[in-house]
């Protein structure tokens, strides 16, 4: 299903033209003046960046929260779904199946092995359905994509289940704007760096887009590259980072936040200019 079929606003909002003006005016020594640079690749995440995602385990850890009344409070049960999936990433992964797992284990320790065969019947039925649910692109997306393809090397780079995120992808009508798609199983600077090196690509000519300052912009920034982070209505706790970890929008920075993938365009091309 596309979300929004108008064509993406090419105006960026008041502040970033503010920012933009002084960038173009920053000579700095050591510092890569924005205004110059060149861009060989611009990266997009999936969940949550072009599509809905995060809504979906929030509305199912509601429920998980709401069946976990007889034995912990609401934010027990979510402190305790929350520890377990932590505890099981090196394990599981991330992704839709290793969240039904966790949740299925949380169950039974909330309640001491009580919970009955039913409830944890309809975690797993949760779980499927969140499986089935077809990817809606947020506002704008296939129109961005659409602009920037042929003019830009783009890879779309996602994190999770193989399976799962290869459905969301053939199924969601844009995977023919990438020039290479990636699924991986962690997204830090090592994968960051293969993937460039993969693809013939300069970190410091790269641009990763995406919803998370943790997995999708620092690592590409530490890399030497440039994030652009555009925030979703919803963000994992695991993904959260500190205040001064966020982008500031000033002269001469790596990371820039925008309020929606529409600006990206407009965004790109004024780096460029």
């Amino acid at each position: 299903m596309l979300a929004g079929t108008r064509r993406a606003d090419p105006k960026i909002s008041p502040n970033w033209r503010v920012a933009l003006e002084k960038t173009l005016k920053v000579v700095s020594s050591g510092v890569v003046v924005l205004a110059t640079m060149k861009i060989h690749a611009i990266a997009f995440d999936a969940d949550d960046t072009l599509w809905h995602n995060e809504d979906h385990f929030a509305a199912t850890e509601d429920a998980f929260a709401e069946m976990m009344a007889p034995w912990a409070t609401e934010e027990e049960a979510r402190q305790a779904l929350f520890s377990v999936e932590t505890q099981n990433l090196d394990l599981f992964g991330y992704g839709v199946k290793a969240f039904t797992l966790s949740m299925i284990e949380a169950a039974m320790e909330l309640s001491a092995g009580s919970i009955s065969s039913a409830d944890l019947g309809i975690l797993l039925e949760r779980g499927k359905s969140m499986l089935e649910r077809p990817a809606e692109l947020l506002p704008g997306v296939a129109e961005v994509l659409h602009d920037l393809h042929g003019t830009h090397h783009l890879i779309l780079i996602t994190k999770g289940d193989l399976h799962h995120q290869e459905r969301k992808v053939q199924g969601s009508g844009v995977a023919h704007f990438f020039n290479a798609i990636e699924v991986v199983t962690e997204k830090n600077m090592a994968t960051y760096r293969r993937i460039a090196v993969a693809h013939h690509i300069d970190p410091t000519e790269f641009v990763m887009v995406g919803n998370s300052i943790k997995s999708d912009i620092l690592p590409v920034v530490e890399l030497g590259g440039f994030g652009i982070h555009i925030p979703y209505e919803f963000t994992w706790a695991h993904e959260k980072v500190s205040s001064h970890a966020t982008p500031q929008n000033e002269p001469g920075a790596r990371m820039w936040e925008l309020t929606s993938i529409k600006e990206v365009p407009a965004l790109i091309e004024a780096l460029r200019t």
